[in-house]
């Protein structure tokens, strides 16, 4: 194998893009592209190449704006209600809205204005001045007149205009051709077999959704495999196109090519920029074209892509790249991060009272689910180690706030229940969603206590007294005005892989040498549910090998359980089933929501409330196994 590459920068953010786009328009690279003539009806989205001007006026003859009669404006002159002027047959015409009007006359009157006699005249109790309810010619567009400047996305609306005015085809800038490369041995295609180790090959689709979002036309490159030979070969291939990008292999590793190929075929204007995720990436030059190397992990690939590949799309169609609205809201935890490198982290947004509240997801770079549910992008500067909780902070918004602001905010521990509560309330309000952040019942009970959900899932119980929930109420939320409504009864247990191949029966056969366990994070209720287990045997956490490691939902556990990496994990029972594994039971359990009782009567709350009580919902929760919902929608007494 060739050379490997490194690092050759680190560059901040901002100079990067400046370094990078300077260098394309002084080169000429990046400037508009050249027009094509489409026909109008197909050019909804494109950007127009040059002025576009009407070919006639609209309207192109006198018309009626009304149903009426015309009339010569100064044969009404001395119309009243008590005088009024009789018109003869030759000196009116009936017309209908749009009609010409015909020659000689100069003004419509309203029909509702007219009394027609059986003399077959007509008497009107108004004058009319001249050009009266007339559309003249050119009242809308005139012949020559500027309808559409050059570098203009053309709208529903200006399709309507250009046709009004004669014209049928116009110019647009080419769409600007961006040519995918995923790469990596790993890589199959989506629908083919997965075997050990390979990975399915999304990153390129979601990229060229981007690339027709922002008005550009793809072109993807089947997965090349990790040789070099091979990578030249398909970036050869996408000199044809205006922009070429290879995803994955930027960085440092004995795989990592995409640095030496792009260095053999053109040149690097920067390898590394200052920013997390997206460190490896690499600009440069081949011949005449952009040619772009980002890494392969997904979150990674797309913030890149957004950041690096986006202002050149929009510089090619003359267009300025468009800024994301910005809010500002509170954030719900702590975030840290490191010295020297810009970092984007995804959050979860939804107002609670009147704050906009911000709550980070998971910052794994591997994580694609986490955009799916990102509301928006935080920055958190290099010149910072983080920023604490409670902190006000600006956030890029990747939906409107509006979507923002109609979310219903739950925190605390998590149950799939909640995801089918999520599905029925966007079934049955559709502008509405629910936003769930899993930080166990206890971090739960802080977020309420600190005003940043409308709701907190909790399943805690009490060691003296065997009660659920309500005794952690009392004692965390004492001044706080809040409502208990029980969700579900649940089965907890041991979830094991099938067949129950290292026969645990139960709690104590945790502390065995041969047995891998996968736990719960602090504060969660099922943490709590096991050591109150643990306690009881008298068990010494320390003897169960796993004990430390946590995962922070069901099926989180679930999957660590049915791909071998722990031999058993404490949930529920839903989690167990959705993947096809034993179970044993261990606890029923009351998985409560806690309501602060001034949101009781916002739509938000209303609604989810309305949905937990209907016999339907009641009935999907169900097939999901382990779930009582008798109880479902009632309070419970504090």
């Amino acid at each position: 194998m060739r050379g490997r590459k490194i690092y050759l920068t680190d560059v901040p953010l901002e100079e990067a893009l400046r370094r990078w786009l300077g260098i394309l328009r002084d080169r000429g690279i990046l400037r508009p592209l050249e027009g094509e003539r489409v026909i109008v009806e197909e050019a909804l989205g494109r950007v127009t190449a040059e002025p576009v001007v009407a070919l006639r006026s609209s309207p192109h003859y006198h018309a009626s704006g009304v149903d009426g009669i015309a009339v010569r404006a100064k044969e009404t002159f001395g119309a009243s209600e008590t005088s009024p002027v009789r018109l003869r047959r030759d000196q009116f015409v009936l017309l209908d809205t749009g009609d010409p009007l015909p020659p000689g006359y100069d003004a419509v009157i309203m029909i509702e204005d007219v009394y027609e006699l059986p003399s077959g005249e007509v008497e009107i109790i108004a004058p009319a001045i001249p050009w009266q309810h007339v559309r003249p010619v050119g009242e809308d567009i005139v012949a020559t007149e500027l309808l559409l400047p050059t570098n203009h996305r053309i709208r529903p609306v200006d399709i309507g205009a250009m046709l009004a005015s004669g014209v049928t085809e116009v110019s647009v800038r080419r769409k600007p051709q961006v040519f995918l490369i995923p790469t990596g041995d790993e890589l199959v295609e989506p629908g083919q077999a997965l075997q050990m180790g390979s990975v399915v090959e999304f990153n390129t689709r979601v990229l060229s959704a981007m690339v027709e979002e922002w008005g550009g036309q793809p072109f993807r490159h089947p997965p090349v495999p990790d040789d070099l030979d091979a990578l030249l070969e398909a970036i050869h291939k996408g000199r044809d196109h205006d922009v070429i990008v290879v995803n994955a292999g930027s960085s440092a590793g004995g795989k990592d090519l995409t640095a030496t190929a792009i260095e053999t075929l053109g040149e690097i204007i920067l390898h590394g920029v200052s920013i997390r995720p997206g460190k490896p990436t690499i600009l440069g030059i081949l011949e005449t074209k952009p040619v772009v190397g980002i890494p392969g992990y997904p979150v990674t690939a797309i913030l890149t892509f957004d950041l690096f590949v986006k202002p050149l799309v929009y510089g090619f169609l003359g267009l300025p790249v468009p800024r994301r609205e910005m809010a500002k809201a509170v954030l719900t935890r702590r975030v840290t991060s490191s010295m020297g490198v810009d970092e984007f982290v995804r959050v979860k947004l939804g107002r609670v009272g009147e704050r906009l509240v911000a709550t980070p997801l998971g910052r794994g770079a591997s994580l694609i689910s986490t955009m799916v549910r990102a509301d928006g992008l935080l920055v958190i500067p290099r010149s910072s180690e983080g920023i604490e909780a409670g902190s006000e902070v600006e956030v890029e918004l990747l939906r409107p706030e509006e979507e923002v602001t109609n979310t219903l905010v739950v925190v605390g521990s998590h149950d799939v229940a909640l995801d089918v509560l999520a599905d029925f309330l966007r079934k049955r309000y559709p502008g509405v969603s629910l936003s769930s952040a899993h930080v166990g019942s206890l971090g739960g009970l802080m977020a309420i206590r600190r005003g940043e959900a409308h709701m907190s899932g909790i399943h805690l119980l009490d060691e003296e007294t065997g009660e659920y929930n309500v005794p952690y109420v009392r004692r965390f939320l004492a001044d706080e005005d809040v409502v208990l409504v029980t969700l579900a009864h649940r089965d907890q247990g041991l979830m094991v892989r099938p067949g129950n191949p290292k026969g645990i029966r139960g709690i104590e056969d945790l502390t065995r040498e041969d047995v891998t366990f996968v736990n719960r994070q602090r504060g969660a209720g099922t943490r709590i549910l096991l050591d109150f287990h643990l306690k009881q045997l008298g068990i010494d956490p320390t003897r169960i090998r796993g004990y430390e490691r946590e995962e922070y939902t069901h099926m989180s556990v679930a999957v660590a359980v049915a791909s071998g990496a722990a031999d058993a994990g404490l949930g529920i029972y839903a989690a167990a089933r959705a993947l096809g594994l034993d179970f044993i039971p261990v606890a029923k359990e009351r998985y409560d929501l806690v309501i602060p009782r001034e949101y009781l009567k916002t739509p938000l709350v209303r609604q989810a409330l309305e949905v937990l009580s209907s016999p339907e919902f009641r009935a999907e929760v169900e097939k999901l196994g382990g779930y009582d919902t008798t109880e479902t929608g009632q309070m419970v007494p504090l």
